[in-house]
C-alpha cells in the first residue's frame, strides 16, 4: 500500500500521481489521523488504548441512553473483548455499522443525545487496524456474528433461539503489521475503566474479573488520585449536565481532570478554560477582594465533567473540546460561570471553615508571588539576554507550539557536562531535538520556594528554555528528556532534576512530558554485526550471537559514545522511560525521604537494601 505514495518526484507528477484511497486503505496508511500516535503500549496515550476506548465509548453511550448497566472487558493474550448489555446493534445493520465509514445511529434523531461517539469512525478504525475482529449482536433471542481480518469481512453467521441477554460483543487483536511489537499495560486500562465509572454512576465495569463502580463520581476521583493531603475537604457540586469537585493542595501548578460526556479530555478545552475563569471570578466576588487569578488557582486540584450536545473535539482522539456551546444557544462560558457563581458561592457561605482555609492559601500564594516579583524582572531580563547567545542551549527549529506536522516530535535533552552534550548535539536531528547542558549537579531544591527558580541561574535558564513560567500550555517541547550517565552521579542528577519539576512544575510530569533516556551499557560486536546492550542479560545474549571472539566495550558515560553511534540511541529506536505520578506516590513523603536532611536514616535504608551484582565470569568463560 505504501507504494501508492512513493512516485512523487517532480518529473513524475502527472495524472497517474493522483491516487484515491479507500477508507480502509487510508486508515491503515495514516492511522495517526484517526487514533493519534501508534506506540508500543508503554504510554497511556498510545493507540492500542485509544482503540479500546473507541469500543467502550459505544457501550457507555448505551448506558447513557438507559440501556444496560454493566460492561465486561477482558484482555487475554493481547485479545481485547468488550461485552455490553445494551440494546444490541440492529442485526441487519451490524456488518455496515462496524465496517462502513460514516455509518451509524448517532447522526440525528433522538436515539443518542449528549454522547461521545458521533461521527461513525471509531469502531471502523478498530476493525481496519486489527488482524482479527469480531462483532456479535444479540437482540431478543436473535443473534448475528460477523468476523473480519484487517477490515475485510470473512464470515457472517445468524442464529435464532439463543438464551443470551441483549447487547453487543466486540473482540479484536491489534495488527502488529501496523503497530509493530506491542503489549498492554493493564494499569493504564484500569485507569481508563476507573474514569468511566466516575462519570457514569450506576454503571459497573468488570475488567479481567474485578468489578469497578463509583458511588460518588468526581469526589471519588479526587480522593483516589490525590498524591497529597488536601487543605480542605473537596467541594463536590453537581447539576444538570455538570459536575465539579474542587480542593487545594500544597504544591505548585494547577491539576485538572476534565471530562466531556464521559470522555477524559486530557488536554482540556473550552469547558476547562471556562472553569478556570469562573472559579477565579467566583472566589474574588465571594471575598470581595481583587485577588490575582493565579493566586486563586495555584495548587488547585479539581475535576469538571460536562455533558454537551453534539460535542466538537479538536481531533478524532477527542482529548480536547472545541465546542463553544453546551447546547444550541447556550455558551459554555456562561453555563459554567452561572453554575459556579451560584453553587460555589452558596457552598462557601454554608462552610465558613472551608472559606477560611481557602483564603489563607490565596494570601500565602500572593505573599510568595510578591516576594519574588522583585527578582523576577531581573531574572527574566537575564534569561532573555542569555537566550540570544546561550551556550548551554542548542535549540531546534521546530517546537511543540508550532503549526507543523513535526511539532509532536520536538524534544529537549537535559544533559550533564560538555562531553555528553557534545555527542548529543552532533548526533541530534536539528529540526526537532534541542540540547540543554548542565554545568554539573544542580541545586537540591526540595523544601525551597519558587524564589530559587529565579535566583539560581541554571534553573532560571532552564525555565526560560522550556517557556513554562506562565503556563504549561506554552511548553516548547513535547518531550523533556533527562539524559545522564548510567552511574551513581548520573542517577543523582536525574533525581535532582526530577525534584525540580516535582517541586515547581509538576504539570510537566502530570501531562506526560518528562522522560529518562536509556543509554547502552555495553557494545558487543564482531566483524559482521554490532549489538548495543542495555543490561547484563542483553550483553550475554549478544555474546551468544557474536561468538567467543566478540569485542566487548563498557560505556562509562555518554561522552564516551561517538556521535555516529549516539545517533542510534536518539533516533527512531530511542528508549525512553516516562516519569509518572500515580495515586500511590506520596510525593512529599518520597521527596522528604530521598532529598531531605535525614541523612542517617537514608544511609541505613541504602545499606539494608544494597544489592551486590557479581560479574558473570563463569558464563562468559562458558561462551568461549
Amino acid at each position: 500500500m505504501a507504494d501508492l505514495l512513493t512516485n512523487n518526484s517532480p518529473e513524475n507528477y502527472g495524472d497517474d500521481a493522483i491516487v484515491t484511497l479507500s477508507p480502509r486503505e487510508h486508515i491503515r496508511l495514516r492511522p495517526g489521523m484517526y487514533i493519534g500516535k501508534l506506540g508500543d503500549g508503554s504510554q497511556a496515550d498510545d493507540g492500542i488504548y485509544v482503540l479500546i476506548k473507541e469500543v467502550v465509548d459505544n457501550s457507555v453511550d448505551e448506558f447513557i441512553m438507559g440501556a444496560g448497566h454493566q460492561v465486561d472487558i477482558t484482555i487475554e493474550d493481547r485479545v481485547v473483548t468488550v461485552r455490553d448489555y445494551g440494546r444490541g446493534i440492529p442485526l441487519k445493520s451490524l456488518s455496515a455499522a462496524v465496517s462502513e465509514m460514516n455509518t451509524g445511529g448517532k447522526y440525528g434523531g433522538s436515539a443518542f443525545k449528549k454522547t461521545v461517539g458521533l461521527n461513525g469512525v471509531g469502531v471502523k478504525a478498530v476493525n481496519m487496524l486489527s488482524s482479527e475482529f469480531e462483532a456479535r449482536s444479540v437482540r431478543d433471542g436473535e443473534t448475528r456474528t460477523v468476523t473480519f481480518v484487517k477490515g475485510l469481512e470473512q464470515s457472517d453467521r445468524w442464529e435464532s433461539g439463543v438464551g443470551e441477554p441483549n447487547g453487543t460483543l466486540i473482540r479484536f487483536r491489534v495488527d502488529e503489521e501496523v503497530f509493530g511489537p506491542y503489549d498492554y499495560n493493564l494499569e493504564y486500562v484500569e485507569q481508563l475503566v476507573r474514569n468511566y465509572t466516575y462519570l457514569n454512576l450506576g454503571l459497573t465495569f468488570n475488567f479481567n474479573g474485578t468489578a469497578y463502580v463509583s458511588k460518588n463520581g468526581l469526589l471519588d476521583l479526587l480522593n483516589e488520585n490525590m498524591t497529597e493531603d488536601p487543605l480542605y475537604a473537596p467541594v463536590h457540586l453537581s447539576g444538570d449536565d455538570i459536575e465539579i469537585a474542587i480542593t487545594h493542595g500544597t504544591g505548585y501548578g494547577e491539576n485538572y481532570y476534565s471530562f466531556v460526556n464521559g470522555q477524559y479530555t486530557s488536554q482540556g478545552g473550552t469547558h476547562q478554560a471556562a472553569f478556570r475563569e469562573a472559579i477565579a471570578k467566583t472566589v474574588k466576588e465571594f471575598f470581595r477582594k481583587d485577588y490575582d487569578p493565579l493566586d486563586i488557582r495555584t495548587s488547585i486540584i479539581a475535576a469538571i465533567s460536562v455533558k454537551v450536545t453534539d460535542p466538537v473535539f479538536e481531533s478524532q482522539t477527542k482529548i480536547k473540546l472545541g465546542s463553544k456551546e453546551i447546547e444550541p444557544g447556550v455558551s459554555m462560558r456562561n453555563f459554567v460561570m452561572d453554575f459556579l457563581t451560584k453553587h460555589l458561592d452558596d457552598y462557601l457561605h454554608k462552610h465558613p471553615e472551608t472559606a477560611q482555609i481557602l483564603q489563607k492559601k490565596i494570601v500565602e500564594n500572593e505573599k510568595e508571588r510578591k516576594a519574588i516579583s522583585g527578582i523576577q524582572k531581573k531574572a527574566r531580563e537575564t534569561a532573555k539576554k542569555v537566550s540570544l547567545n546561550n551556550r548551554k542551549l542548542r535549540d531546534c527549529k521546530i517546537h511543540r507550539t508550532d503549526k507543523s506536522e513535526l511539532a509532536e516530535r520536538s524534544m529537549i535533552f537535559i544533559t550533564e557536562g560538555n562531553s555528553a552534550s557534545g555527542s548529543i548535539t552532533k548526533s541530534r536531528d536539528v529540526r526537532t531535538q534541542a540540547v540543554f547542558s548542565l554545568r554539573g549537579k544542580p541545586l537540591n531544591c526540595f523544601g525551597l520556594t519558587k524564589k530559587v527558580v529565579y535566583e539560581n541561574e541554571e534553573f532560571n535558564l532552564l525555565q526560560a528554555a522550556l517557556n513554562i513560567e506562565e503556563e504549561i500550555d506554552n511548553l516548547r517541547y513535547e518531550k523533556v528528556v533527562i539524559a545522564t550517565d548510567a552511574d551513581v552521579d548520573g542517577m543523582h542528577i536525574r533525581l535532582l532534576i526530577t525534584t525540580f519539576f516535582l517541586q515547581f512544575f509538576p504539570d510537566v510530569i502530570r501531562r506526560g512530558h518528562l522522560y529518562i533516556l536509556q543509554t547502552p551499557l555495553f557494545r558487543v560486536r564482531n566483524k559482521k554485526e554490532t549489538h548495543y546492550c542495555y543490561s547484563e542479560e542483553e550483553r550475554l545474549k549478544a555474546l551468544k550471537q557474536c561468538g567467543a571472539n566478540a569485542e566487548i566495550t563498557r560505556f562509562k558515560g555518554l561522552g564516551e559514545i561517538s556521535p555516529d553511534e549516539f545517533r542510534e540511541f536518539i533516533g527512531e529506536g530511542m528508549r525512553l522511560d516516562r516519569v509518572r505520578i500515580t495515586k500511590d506516590d506520596p510525593i512529599h513523603d518520597l521527596l522528604e525521604f530521598y532529598m531531605g536532611k535525614n541523612t542517617f536514616e537514608r544511609q541505613g535504608f541504602i545499606i539494608d537494601n544494597l544489592r551486590i551484582e557479581e560479574d558473570l565470569v563463569e558464563q562468559d568463560l562458558a561462551l568461549s
